[in-house]
């Protein structure tokens, strides 16, 4: 007897610990499963949404290999804010990327960097005192082009 009612109380609290998670009221068991079953469907529903919304989020100037870095530079009130990603490390890119921000005069005032296993520089830059007004596009083209120069000579010496 004292077995049948140990397995009777586990399951008791498995369908309490199930009725918290899935925010049911419910008392009876049959509803708790119900109401369980109506959240995995909620919750199918909102992962395919979240697959949709990424696959539609995504453009073509996004990196297609782990070695092609996305670079964004967004305006600031004062100056810029440049992310640079790659999905593989790439040893000397930082240095082609710092020497496109003194090539345009931007003046970096913060940065982390991270060269691990991956690639991610985030940097925040003012224009020089000489500076004659850049724009986000300006900044990002010429990292790009950073980029790119930096990628072909690293073919060549492959």
């Amino acid at each position: 007897m004292g077995s049948r009612e140990k397995k009777r109380g586990s399951l008791k609290e498995k369908f309490q610990l199930l009725r918290s998670i899935t925010n049911s009221h419910a008392e009876n068991d049959t509803s708790i499963i119900m109401d369980a079953s109506k959240y995995i469907k909620k919750l199918k529903k909102k992962v395919e949404r979240f697959k949709e919304d990424t696959t539609a989020g995504q453009s073509s100037s996004e990196p297609t290999d782990l070695t092609t870095p996305m670079v964004t530079v967004e305006a600031l009130e004062k100056g810029f804010m440049v992310n640079v990603f790659a999905g593989k490390n790439q040893p000397g890119m930082l240095v082609s990327v710092l020497e496109a921000f003194e090539d345009i005069g931007l003046n970096v005032l913060d940065a982390r960097v991270s060269c691990t296993d991956s690639f991610s520089l985030h940097a925040t830059g003012v224009e020089n005192e000489d500076g004659e007004g850049m724009d986000s596009e300006a900044v990002k083209q010429a990292v790009t082009d950073a980029i790119r120069s930096w990628s072909e000579s690293n073919d060549l010496q492959s």
